[in-house]
């Protein structure tokens, strides 16, 4: 609390506000004139029909929340000249209360008043806790067609509701009406100033084209009456002109002795339309936050922008105002003109605070069309955001959901509006999800490897009965919309033209999650595997999905699966299965055996010849080569993190090179996963090709090495050049017999 006090005494002292003074004050100014005309406008329209009568009053309230708003934002925000205000999106839902509420006179008001406060608190609570708790990225993923929807359906109830608020119902059966001159009349300036406003400010921008055209469209209306013979007092009694009903100040609007007016149960009956307008000031928080965001290319601390709607939030309902939102238009304009400084909303917000005092016997001059002018340029604004630019950036599925939203809110309601909009994005991102295929890979034990090291014979068993093996990796989040998909394909593997395979292996590692259903799917097809004589190998389930096949399977089956941590040892597990039935079946059958031999002959001689060039090779560097055994899971070499000065780690390696003679050793990685093994014959360290993964080598049985210096090896390129080249010639023949079955 000190560092954000401090921040804004530092933000106002007259070095940083130096050059910038003059030019906050006007932009201020200028936005505080914009909003006293615009938030006139709404408050105008949330006070009408049977709360007419109090529409000073509602001003009050309105104007109130908008000047602790703009004056709490100004100081606490993190963005510096922000405006703040009622956001047009929150318009309808207030004057919800009104049109629905079972009251009549002082008791309807107060009741009114009350709702709105209460909502205005509770929303500013509950942005509180969310700042306080730093939850605000949890709200930030809301749908961007919903958000679009919302708008764009809100900007068009606000342009039903300016029609309705001139005195002309917006319905297809009206139209002839509508063009009636009496009712044109009353209509029709305000739809022409707001249609033009919103043009003029698409165009140019300029702050003054708001507060200029709003004298501008005031004086020719009143020529307008004088040419006619209208009367001002004429005026307001045909509904022309805005109607004073205060005597004095706007503020305070409610007093202690209004509670006993209050409509208890009238109060009661108005909780959903509060829930609804507590989710659309979350949304309208969220969606304006994101917008100042983007529009100012500046990243803004959510939370702290919460706490900061949240405190104003408070302090404007207990004053007796109403929920606000930053606004970021005016927002954006103080960083346009260089005037992004507290000044500028503090600035703004007297310019409200003036008002409240001075009272409003100035809006008896107001046309009624002025204010449904203002309503319909807020509304366009909307439109243009939700509908227009969204159908030039989205395609046409997710624009569709945008239009139906559009729809149902003008059909059914805000709330009902936005429901349909969430329910069609789920579908929607079901549908978009179950297109995405499951399945990252899928292969045989002849197509991949495992690393461990096999012999001849093994390696061309696993060549000739590798399709035995089905492997399976999976991915993303698999649910009942991809589960399906990926269940036919494994039933295929299963009852397919081809016999069953001997394993069946899912690699999980990669996916982030299982629905039940998706669960449920799963273990149906494992269970025929299993009674099909299959062999269920699992590599790095997570425990979500050990958990739910144990309950959806008998014990019995759900214990003969294969459990591994990865895929590497999973696949060494189903390379082991197909051998061993290779084995049991060739005891039988003496001709198996002859057609292995025959196959694998060529490379035996290969490997026979490497095997006799190495006993060769150890022989002609005897002298020179010093003996080390190792026992099982002993460490033979490891790389060395050696601290540098700078705090960071530099990687070393020994320069010794080691020969493995006999027994089989292990490439682990940082983490101790196995990478690939070493036979004898083998250059075991330096770790050569995969250098860089490579952490440690470990003896999987009890190994023996030849060790050959570095200060032997550089002796031996000096003196004995021809065994050093032969040397080298069999390391490099054997790297890339390792990379070639490291492709494989």
């Amino acid at each position: 609390m000190n560092s954000r006090l401090a921040e804004v005494v530092t933000d106002l002292s007259p070095d940083t506000l130096a050059g910038k003074t003059l030019v906050s004050i006007s932009a201020g100014f200028t936005s505080g004139l914009g909003l006293l005309v615009s938030q006139i406008a709404f408050a105008t329209f949330i006070f009408s029909g049977a709360l007419a009568p109090y529409g000073s009053q509602g001003v009050g309230l309105i104007l109130f929340g908008n000047f602790a708003a703009c004056m709490i934002m100004a100081m606490s925000s993190g963005y510096s000249g922000v405006i703040a205000g009622l956001s047009p999106a929150l318009v309808i839902g207030m004057a919800a209360f009104g049109s629905s509420m079972d009251a009549e006179g002082d008791a309807l008001f107060v009741t009114v008043s009350a709702a709105l406060i209460l909502s205005a608190v509770v929303t500013g609570v509950s942005c509180l806790m969310i700042g306080r708790f730093r939850l605000a990225n949890l709200l930030r993923f809301i749908p961007y067609p919903v958000s679009a929807g919302f708008v764009a359906g809100i900007g068009g109830a606000v342009c039903l509701a300016a029609m309705s608020l001139m005195g002309a119902e917006a319905r297809l059966s009206g139209i002839p009406e509508l063009l009636d001159p009496p009712t044109l009349a009353r209509w029709g300036p305000g739809i022409g100033y707001g249609i033009a406003l919103y043009f003029a400010m698409k165009r140019w921008g300029n702050a003054l084209i708001l507060p200029v055209s709003v004298a501008v469209f005031v004086g020719a209306y009143h020529l307008t009456l004088a040419g006619l013979g209208i009367s001002g007092a004429e005026a307001q009694a045909a509904g022309l002109l805005l109607t004073s009903t205060a005597d004095g100040t706007l503020w305070p609007s409610l007093g202690a002795s209004d509670i006993t007016r209050m409509d208890w149960d009238a109060l009661a009956g108005q909780v959903p339309n509060m829930l609804a307008l507590i989710m659309v000031a979350f949304i309208c928080v969220i969606m304006n936050v994101a917008g100042l965001e983007v529009a100012a290319n500046q990243e803004l601390e959510w939370d702290r922008e919460f706490k900061a709607c949240g405190l104003a939030s408070v302090v404007g309902g207990l004053g007796g105002g109403t929920v606000a939102t930053i606004i970021v238009p005016a927002s954006l304009r103080s960083k346009l003109f260089g005037a992004a400084t507290r000044l500028t909303g503090i600035v703004a917000a007297l310019v409200i605070g003036v008002a409240l005092f001075i009272g409003d016997g100035i809006l008896e001059l107001a046309p009624t069309s002025l204010v449904g002018g203002i309503l319909v340029f807020a509304g366009l604004g909307m439109l243009d955001e939700g509908l227009v630019r969204s159908y030039r950036r989205l395609s046409r599925s997710e624009f569709g959901i945008i239009v139906l939203i559009f729809i149902a809110i003008g059909a059914f309601g805000l709330l009902e509006g936005v429901g349909v909009g969430l329910l069609a994005t789920l579908v929607f991102f079901a549908f978009r999800l179950s297109r995405v295929n499951p399945i990252e890979s899928e292969f045989t034990a002849r197509e991949r490897h495992s690393s461990k090291a096999r012999s001849v014979p093994e390696r061309v068993i696993l060549s000739d009965e590798g399709d035995r093996v089905h492997a399976w990796r999976l991915r993303g989040y698999i649910f009942f919309g991809s589960a399906s998909p990926l269940a036919d394909r494994l039933r295929v593997s299963l009852h397919g033209p081809m016999p069953p395979p001997d394993c069946l292996l899912l690699d999980s590692a990669n996916v982030s999650g299982f629905d039940f259903s998706a669960i449920n799917v799963l273990s149906r097809v494992l269970n025929v595997a299993t009674g099909l004589g299959v062999r269920v190998v699992l590599s790095a389930p997570s425990e979500q999905l050990k958990a739910g096949l144990a309950r959806n399977l008998p014990a019995s089956v759900f214990a003969e699966f294969v459990i591994e941590a990865d895929l590497d040892l999973a696949l060494e597990r189903c390379e082991d299965s197909v051998i061993a039935s290779w084995q049991a079946n060739a005891n039988a059958d003496d001709g198996q055996r002859a057609n292995l031999l025959e196959h694998a002959a060529e490379d035996l001689e290969r490997h026979l010849d490497r095997q006799i060039e190495f006993e060769d090779l150890m022989v002609e560097l005897e002298d020179w080569l010093e003996g080390r055994d190792y026992s099982r899971d002993e460490t033979i070499a490891r790389r060395l993190q050696l601290p540098q000065r700078d705090n960071r780690s530099e990687t070393t390696t020994r320069a010794d090179m080691q020969l493995l003679v006999s027994g089989r050793a292990t490439a682990c990685d940082a983490v101790g996963a196995r990478l690939f093994q070493y036979a004898p014959g083998d250059v075991i360290w330096p770790p050569g090709g995969r250098e860089e993964s490579i952490t440690a080598v470990v003896a999987e049985d009890p190994c023996r090495t030849m060790v050959l210096t570095s200060a032997t090896r550089h002796w031996l390129e000096t003196n004995r050049s021809e065994l050093t080249l032969k040397l080298y010639r069999y390391l490099l023949e054997g790297q890339f017999r390792m990379d070639e079955d490291n492709a494989q």
